[in-house]
């Protein structure tokens, strides 16, 4: 999709609600809720980039929470894994996160490591590869989807909260969202985003025909679909969104991922008869989600129906740093709810997306420094 030029967050579906629903929040005030996860599908080879190895991959999530909820440290117990190329997406939330002051939250849904600084410990566990069709089992999924309740009502009902923007990390994330959109239904082959440049449709849907391939035959409990090729993140954050959405706003922040939560929340919600509001959410995303060539985000939006896809107009094209420019070649592209917290940056205190920019780029430096003091190169 070509660049246009746009100084404000752009609504790409149902563009009448997803407008109304940027107004409504002009100047309010989000939090900021990240849901980690893993699955074991992050250990395939090559099936993501969010690390160059099985074993970085595996602290992406942990990684990525010590620096949103810490910033750049000397010393990291966990430090921001290598990866191909560019930079964790986490440096863009940090630093909109920090220098706007939005409250942060962070969830550990199911790890295989702690994470180094302070999480509320949903007592879920890492999930296994969604080509097993028994990534989790069905009552852990029944227990995260209480917690995720829970927690989206208390969360929501914060009196100095206006909306929630949930976020994720989950390496491999792509690939279980394609499982779970495919399991509902949702026509989403060869639509769906990854970490790497040039997608890897071929590779991600092999893996979940497989799982899908394992189910029973008929109709699945949705929720039941979500434990048997899905993450824990999926269900967390889906449930919470429902909550959250009796209250006020939610933003999701993401793209194939969001998509795919929102998709489960839509398909539980109706198999329960729960009540929410579905008219409170919106998805948010990087226009690099969205310009991306082998992807077709706007498309699986489309497919998926029923909710505003939003995407920041964030560029790093005059970034000092390669491994930010990097992402205007079409690496990393979005993570650790980034393309939603920079649209919450222009909404909460109209920063414009230079002054996101230079933003990144001065955590950037501060992490660049503090992880080679004698060297002024850019954050691996």
């Amino acid at each position: 999709m070509k660049r246009t030029e746009v100084r404000t967050p752009r609504v790409y579906t149902q563009p009448e609600r997803g407008a109304q629903w940027l107004r409504r929040f002009q100047g309010k005030r989000p939090l900021f809720a990240c849901v980690l996860g893993f699955t074991a599908t992050g250990l395939v080879p090559g099936i993501s980039a969010a690390g160059k190895t099985p074993r970085d991959r595996e602290r992406t999530a942990i990684a990525d929470a010590e620096f949103l909820h810490s910033g750049p440290q000397p010393s990291p117990r966990y430090p921001l894994p290598p990866l191909t190329a560019g930079a964790s997406p986490v440096l863009i939330s940090r630093a909109i996160l920090e220098g706007q002051g939005i409250p942060l939250a962070l969830f550990h849904a199911g790890l295989p490591l702690a994470p180094a600084v302070p999480s509320i410990d949903l007592g879920g566990q890492p999930a296994a590869c969604l080509s097993t069709g028994q990534a989790m089992p069905l009552d852990q999924a029944q227990r995260l989807w209480q917690q995720g309740l829970e927690w989206g009502e208390r969360l929501a009902t914060r009196a100095e909260v206006d909306y929630l923007i949930l976020g994720e990390c989950v390496v491999g994330g792509t690939s279980t969202a394609l499982a779970v959109l495919l399991g509902l239904g949702v026509q989403a082959a060869d639509k769906v985003n990854s970490s790497h440049v040039v997608c890897n449709h071929a590779q991600k849907l092999a893996l979940v025909q497989e799982g899908l391939g394992r189910l029973p035959r008929g109709l699945l409990h949705p929720l039941a679909i979500a434990a048997a090729v899905g993450d824990p993140m999926q269900v967390v954050v889906a449930a919470m969104a429902i909550a959250a959405s009796r209250h006020g706003g939610v933003l999701l922040a993401g793209g194939t991922q969001m998509l795919a939560v929102f998709a489960l929340a839509r398909a539980i919600a109706q198999a329960e008869a729960l009540a929410w509001e579905p008219e409170q959410i919106v998805v948010g995303t990087t226009r690099w989600v969205i310009e991306d060539p082998t992807g077709d985000t706007v498309g699986l939006a489309a497919e998926v129906g029923d909710v505003p896809l939003v995407a920041t107009p964030l560029s790093f094209a005059q970034s000092r740093y390669p491994q930010l420019r990097a992402y205007e070649q079409g690496f990393v592209k979005e993570g650790v709810g980034a393309g939603g917290c920079a649209i919450a940056a222009q909404l909460y205190r109209g920063w414009s997306p230079e002054q996101i920019l230079q933003a990144v780029d001065a955590i950037a430096h501060r992490h660049a420094h503090l992880s080679n003091p004698s060297s002024e190169t850019a954050p691996a």
